[in-house]
């Protein structure tokens, strides 16, 4: 006799053979969607930084010794006055 019966998967060998295939399947899906996900995006670093307001170069001035404290206060009532209307 050739023991044709004898190596027979139990019950729980079938439900650890189910569970390893769906777990198998859901970590394929799962790496196929982040490769997607992760080529399809825009990267981050094609962004324009955003250009400094007035009031930031202005902010720079003093700490590069440009202008003093005055000429720093002068202008900043200047800039947030807005434009003068010309009569």
């Amino acid at each position: 006799m050739m023991f044709w019966y004898d190596h027979d998967v139990s019950g729980w060998g079938w439900f650890a053979m189910s569970a390893g295939m769906i777990l198998f399947w859901a970590l394929i899906i799962t790496v196929v969607v982040l490769l997607v996900r992760a080529l399809s995006s825009p990267h981050e670093h094609t962004h324009t930084p955003v250009a400094p307001t007035p009031e930031d170069i202005l902010r720079e001035r003093p700490a590069h010794g440009e202008i003093n404290e005055e000429e720093y206060r002068r202008r900043l009532n200047a800039l947030r006055a807005g434009p003068a209307t010309e009569t």
